[in-house]
């Protein structure tokens, strides 16, 4: 086990690069990219480097998976609860110009305003709780929200940046019903004040994880029944790894 391959998928080519940390010898592969299941594409590519799976000590890889989802709006089925009477915040943005900066074209949320729900709970700018949490809202709105068919589920209330007990509670309560592990948590996150930056962060993590590890899962799973025995690792956006199991 002496080579080391580094594979970045693309929404067109696969590519990959292997270094025998023994030898010092360099090989790249190109490959077309498979939408279908990417994971084929990424051992298409391994196969052309030269590699085989049992020599590799270890693999890290990179991808635009997600980011092609969220641009070609392949993603996951979402779900909102929000605080009682700001449904429509991430819809409404900051948009106070009719073309701001001068862009134009249209804006589409990524969640329905159907699938935006509302708990009632109240937390002011100073962390202080206002309306208390009312737990059978959130309760009546997991429920709404699953007989909808949603898949990933969003929780999203005002001013959680500095007091996130409403939402820690509500997810607490959401994670006793939800049908999987996909639950997001706005001030878990992104803990900082503006309420439509960081329910947006939150909505676009909901969005595409079912989608990453979906796929992260089958790619696992093909490598280890082919002979791969070491972890995989997965590039992060601040250029670090981590372990693929921390994904799905």
């Amino acid at each position: 086990m002496s080579k080391i391959v580094g594979v970045d998928v693309g929404g067109t080519f696969t590519d990959l690069i292997v270094l025998d940390d023994v030898t010092g010898a360099v090989r790249i592969a190109k490959v077309p990219s498979t939408p279908e299941n990417q994971a084929f594409g990424v051992l298409s590519a391994i196969e052309q480097g030269g590699a085989a799976l049992d020599e590799i000590e270890t693999i890290v890889h990179g991808t635009t998976v997600t980011t092609n989802a969220l641009l070609e709006r392949k993603i996951a089925t979402c779900g909102l609860i929000t605080t009682k009477g700001f449904r429509d915040s991430l819809e409404l943005g900051r948009r106070t110009r009719p073309n701001p900066y001068g862009l134009i074209g249209s804006f589409e949320c990524l969640i329905p305003r159907n699938l935006r729900l509302e708990a009632i709970e109240r937390m002011d700018s100073d962390g202080e709780i206002v309306t208390k949490l009312d737990e059978q809202s959130v309760r009546d709105a997991v429920q709404q929200l699953i007989e909808a068919g949603v898949e990933s589920l969003v929780i999203h209330f005002l001013h959680s940046y500095i007091n996130d007990a409403h939402e820690r509670r509500a997810e607490e309560i959401a994670r006793e019903m939800w049908p999987n592990n996909y639950v997001t948590r706005g001030s878990a996150i992104m803990a900082e004040y503006r309420e439509y930056e960081r329910g947006t962060t939150a909505m676009i993590n909901a969005s595409v994880q079912p989608v990453l590890d979906r796929y992260i899962k089958r790619l696992r799973d093909e490598l280890q029944g082919r002979g791969y025995a070491h972890d995989l690792l997965v590039m992060q956006g601040n250029g670090g790894t981590v372990s693929a199991e921390a994904i799905s």
